[in-house]
């Protein structure tokens, strides 16, 4: 059928408006959902009192139970928060696929996603909590696989998948012991179980910390994180990092609440795996080429840093220092939603990079700053808060976490020495990480152009710098009201230390240091603020001349002769970190009178993958396909196969029924 120039104008016409309205549709159902949240939030975290419904399901599964507390409701306001933001930007981030892709299924699966994360956080059974859980969980897999036809995405999507239900299957476990010792698999009958003794506490635990660290991203169960990030799209990745990956640091609170006081050895354990945790993802964040994959074990990292204040936490609860295990998980919550806000914001300005200049490498790129204005503004922020410098809001929290620390190891029954070193962890961590963030905003942002793409990229649409405002805003209200925010997160603070003992002057001992610190901070951020106006202004009245940069000597200087992301971290890298840890090279040396080709070639694999987990499973899959032998392909076979399970069966009950007791 020929197509006049009309008719194919018509055809993409409609097929704008068709995703436009697809876009419309998902953007508002997402919003709508996350409003109708905040009427239940807040006043729940103000002090409302606890809500529970209670839905006739049947016999077999029992009642269909959902109910709403602090604890709920503080990891509810991430979810009522980012995922409205990340809805208006994904509106304009996916209008460069339309025509291209199916935009209906992603804004289904986003929505599904959204209330997954809900379900779980106001889940108040087993069975409602696994079915949201895997509801959260597949979803967000058909959103890592929407460029499915890339190789890429479907390894991401494979590594995930397997991950997540290695988990799942940690936690069905877990459940079912929970379930077998309380005599159901209501919420409210664990919350009633008797003292579980040392070893059935110890195992569910354990079950709790491996399902549900496969999910917060914790070492060695972190490798889905750097694969999946790259390949969702960025308002997803926003999400994932900002919000889903708490739902693992929820499950495992709200299962160490059913276990009532802690063992002395739960605090040491989550602490040290907390704090490996943050020192390797900040090492192999150092010497990344891709942005998304930075952030990714940027994210890594934070998370450590908040199972490192919540075992420190357990451990001061196990101790008998009710004070210092609220200022702990005081430092662990505040940092949970400062994390939210700023890792939301560095994933929606890296997308807003790759939707300007269609490239993830920082070392393409170079000389953002002046070509993409109000993107470089706020990563220059959010990298700022990510680093915890002051006056931002990640360093209200990492301040906590250091005055626990201290604290703990200064106390007389306190850590002691292990605490006081990890204190000088968390400082390592520190300085790793800002070296991380000077790499990737100075290379990306800053010098010239490293390539064609950077050189044309422009800025993104109101959609996608809207919700980037938005976020900078809420991170510097957060380092300005640090003391307001400590006041709605008591109430999840008490229900997970069980109203410990001298709550009340830890809660003082937070809000005091914070509300000062509150103050400096609002004050430092006005003075740099009229200082920036100050220079802007001056920059306009006066005359700029321009011209050529100094060559450095150099005849014909080239964006070639700048810092690499590589070189700028090849000190540390290769001085500082264990070999394990450094980025892998290779090369070619000039051979002979007239050489060949040389090459130096430079990698930074993910080593817990590539040297464990890849050969175990390419191991495993070696030995599982020589069972194909099985599978001939007549019915005849299979036939035999039963009669022969059948046999095998009956042969079993009839020897059971002679060895077995009368």
């Amino acid at each position: 059928m020929d197509v006049t120039p009309e008719t194919d104008r018509s055809a993409a016409s409609g097929g704008a408006g068709k995703a436009i309205f697809t876009t419309a549709c998902g953007v508002v159902a997402a919003v709508a959902m996350c409003l109708a949240g905040f009427a239940l939030a807040i006043p729940m975290l103000r002090g409302g009192a606890p809500l529970s419904a209670r839905f006739a399901w049947d016999s077999f599964h029992g009642e269909f139970h959902v109910g709403l507390d602090p604890l709920s409701a503080f990891f509810l306001l991430p979810i009522l928060v980012v995922s409205p933001l990340a809805a208006v930007y994904g509106g304009g981030y996916l209008m460069a696929y339309r025509g291209r892709k199916s935009l209906a299924a992603s804004w289904l699966f986003f929505n599904l996603f959204v209330a997954g994360m809900i379900m779980v956080v106001i889940a108040r059974t087993a069975l409602v909590f696994l079915m949201s859980w895997e509801i959260m969980s597949l979803s967000a897999y058909f959103l890592v696989t929407f460029e499915d036809e890339k190789a890429e995405a479907r390894r991401a999507g494979w590594i995930y998948l397997v991950a997540t239900h290695l988990g799942a299957a940690c936690l069905l476990a877990m459940f079912l012991i929970l379930g077998g010792r309380a005599g159901g698999l209501d919420f409210d009958a664990f919350g009633r179980l008797a003292v579980q003794g040392p070893v059935w506490s110890g195992v569910i635990f354990v079950l709790a910390l491996v399902g549900f660290g496969a999910k917060a991203g914790l070492v060695p169960i972190h490798v889905w994180l750097p694969e999946a990030h790259p390949a969702a799209p960025s308002h997803v990745s926003a999400l994932m990092s900002g919000v889903m990956i708490k739902m693992g640091l929820y499950g495992l609170l709200r299962i160490v609440g059913f276990l009532g006081r802690p063992a002395p050895w739960w605090g040491p354990t989550l602490a040290g795996v907390g704090l490996m945790t943050a020192l390797v993802a900040v090492a192999l964040a150092l010497h990344q080429r891709d942005v998304k994959r930075v952030l990714a074990y940027s994210s890594i990292e934070n998370m450590g840093l908040i199972v490192l204040a919540l075992g420190v936490g357990l451990w001061a609860w196990a101790r008998g220092a009710p004070a210092m295990a609220v200022l702990a998980v005081s430092a662990a919550l505040l940092h949970v939603w400062n994390h939210a806000i700023m890792k939301s914001l560095m994933f929606l300005t890296a997308g807003s990079v790759l939707h300007g200049t269609g490239e993830r490498d920082i070392e393409t790129m170079g000389g953002l700053m002046k070509r993409m204005p109000w993107t470089g503004a706020a990563m220059m922020v959010g990298a700022v808060a990510i680093t915890a410098l002051p006056p931002l809001n990640g360093f209200v929290s990492e301040w906590l976490m250091y005055l626990s620390l201290l604290k703990w190891g200064l106390a007389t029954n306190g850590g002691g020495l292990p605490a006081l070193l990890a204190v000088s962890g968390l400082a390592l961590v520190g300085g790793l990480a800002a070296i991380v963030f000077v790499r990737l905003t100075g290379i990306a942002l800053l010098g010239s152009p490293r390539s064609s793409a950077a050189a044309h990229a422009h800025e993104s649409s109101v959609w996608m710098l809207a919700p980037m405002a938005v976020l900078v805003v809420l991170c510097l209200g957060a380092a300005m009201a640090p003391a307001l925010l400590a006041r709605l997160l008591a109430g999840a603070v008490e229900q997970i230390t069980r109203g410990a003992d001298g709550a009340h002057a830890a809660r003082e001992l937070v809000e005091l240091p914070l509300e000062t610190l509150g103050w400096i901070n609002a004050l430092v951020i006005a003075v740099a603020a009229a200082a920036a106006g100050g220079a802007a202004a001056l920059t306009r009245a006066r005359a700029m001349a321009t011209g050529p940069v100094w060559g450095c000597g150099y005849a014909a200087p080239s964006a070639r002769i700048q810092y690499t992301g590589g070189s700028f971290a090849a000190t540390t890298a290769l001085k500082l970190l264990p070999r394990s840890l450094r980025p892998g090279t290779s090369r070619t040396a000039p051979r002979g009178l007239f050489p060949g080709r040389a090459e130096f070639l430079s990698a930074s694999p993910d080593p817990v993958t590539s040297r464990v987990y890849e050969p175990l499973f390419e191991g495993c899959g070696e030995r599982f396909s020589r069972l194909r032998i099985l599978q001939q392909g007549k019915v005849n076979v299979y036939l035999g196969y039963m009669v022969i399970v059948l046999l095998a069966a009956l042969a079993w009950a009839a020897l059971r029924g002679v060895w077995g007791p009368s």
